[in-house]
């Protein structure tokens, strides 16, 4: 009884629920700094359990060489090593690609701990300023700004309920009284 439980729970995990993947996974772009999985299923030696994409993007990967994720969709990526594998390699490959680790973002001005943390789904502003251990005596609370990674955007004031993505840069102004 106890063997079956456990091998239900092993195929519930690895089958039916999703890996730590964005809610909206389909928008998403793998950046420089993301970890990603890629499990190519019954194929041991094709699956990569947390690899770190750099800022080239690039990374090798066994038969098919020099892959490119920057700027792709889990899905994007998960097609192209399909069609890579696919034929060649192996007749029907059943595929996943997942982030296992955001990139990061940075909160910086009047906090407590200024720095680099973890994006998280469902971040917002003022969650993030609670990871950087809250505001300062001096912090302007209706004045924080948000410089987006890949953007060429100013810096855009925000409120304490704003969505951040990874990669932001969250900046809390000094007040003057």
């Amino acid at each position: 009884m106890t063997r079956i439980y456990y091998l239900a729970i092993s195929f519930l995990l690895i089958f039916v629920f999703p890996f730590n993947v964005v809610a909206s996974g389909n928008d998403y772009t793998i950046g420089a700094g993301d970890k990603i999985q890629i499990i190519v299923y019954g194929e041991e030696e094709l699956t990569i359990e947390e690899l770190y994409i750099d800022s080239s993007g690039e990374f090798d990967y066994p038969y098919l060489g020099q892959l490119i994720a920057l700027g792709k969709t889990t899905e994007q990526l998960k097609a192209e090593i399909i069609k890579g594998l696919k034929g060649d390699y192996l007749v029907s490959p059943k595929v996943r690609v997942g982030i296992v680790g955001f990139r990061s973002i940075f909160v910086n001005g009047e906090i407590k701990k200024p720095g680099g943390y973890e994006y998280q789904p469902g971040l917002t502003v003022d969650k993030a300023i609670a990871l950087a251990g809250g505001f300062t005596e001096r912090a302007a609370r209706k004045s924080i700004y948000i410089t987006r990674e890949d953007k060429n955007e100013p810096k855009n004031r925000v409120s304490l309920s704003h969505m951040v993505s990874p990669g932001d840069i969250i900046v809390i102004e000094q007040s003057f009284f």
